[in-house]
């Protein structure tokens, strides 16, 4: 007795297109073909699929599969590297599901780690999601931690929306007045989160680089010419006193 390909595919429990892919990947001959060009699987096609088949709910990679079919004895190596690769896969989707508990009860945005979730008065532009969203890519554990308390207490401030909506061609003048207000807001900032790292500054070289790359690419000119002046200011009026303990600043 022979079946067709769909039939045989219906007696593994598995799809046409599944049994399709065997053939392509080399893990099933393919079949004798009758006169009308049609294929013809016989048992010991349907043996060979209902492994694989068995293999593929188990867990294995196909590449797997090809290397374990065959076997006779029992595959005891690769049967603890699969358990191990679901053992990590399983603690990884547990660690998922804290992180989804997390983000529907505090109603956070899913795009930002969970360290990193905007308190209730905290409001954040679409530009700040993604500097904060590239900036999770280059801190450590404790750097989010650090980042995430200065976003959950962020104080709502209107020099905020005043510098997000700064004009790329804003003259002087206008530049001027923001970088005198935003000083004292961000000398603030910086007494209330001392642990607080300047990526920007201090950072090695290449996550400098690429924080200029993202910088450049968020802000305009004008916006730029800011955040560099009212950094200056700041830098320099935390810079420890000559003759004084270094780690003493005003």
């Amino acid at each position: 007795m022979s079946w067709s390909t769909r039939e045989i595919a219906e007696l593994a429990g598995t799809s046409l297109r599944a049994v399709r892919h065997y053939h392509e990947v080399g893990l099933l001959a393919e079949p004798e073909r009758r006169a009308n060009g049609y294929k013809q699987y016989g048992v010991p096609h349907l043996v060979r699929l209902l492994r694989i088949k068995r293999l593929v709910d188990l867990g294995f990679s196909l590449n797997q599969i090809a290397e374990t079919v065959d076997e006779g004895e029992h595959p005891g190596r690769a049967l603890r590297t699969l358990d191990a690769e679901l053992a990590a896969t399983i603690e990884r989707l547990q660690r998922a599901r804290l992180e989804l508990a997390t983000l529907i009860e505090q109603r956070a945005p899913a795009d930002l780690p969970t360290e990193l979730t905007p308190g209730e008065a905290t409001v954040l532009s679409e530009t700040d999601r993604s500097l904060l969203l590239v900036m999770t890519r280059l801190m450590n554990g404790e750097q989010l931690q650090a980042y995430g308390a200065l976003v959950r207490n962020l104080p709502a401030h209107p020099i905020n929306r005043e510098f997000d909506e700064l004009s790329a061609d804003a003259g002087e003048h206008i530049r001027q007045d923001l970088v005198e207000r935003m000083v004292p807001y961000l000398r603030r900032l910086r007494q209330d989160h001392p642990d607080l790292p300047d990526l920007y500054t201090d950072a090695p070289k290449g996550v400098r680089e690429t924080m200029e790359t993202v910088l450049r690419e968020l802000y305009n000119p004008a916006q730029l010419d800011v955040l560099h002046r009212t950094h200056v200011i700041v830098d320099e009026s935390t810079q420890p006193r000559p003759g004084r303990n270094a780690t003493e600043r005003r």
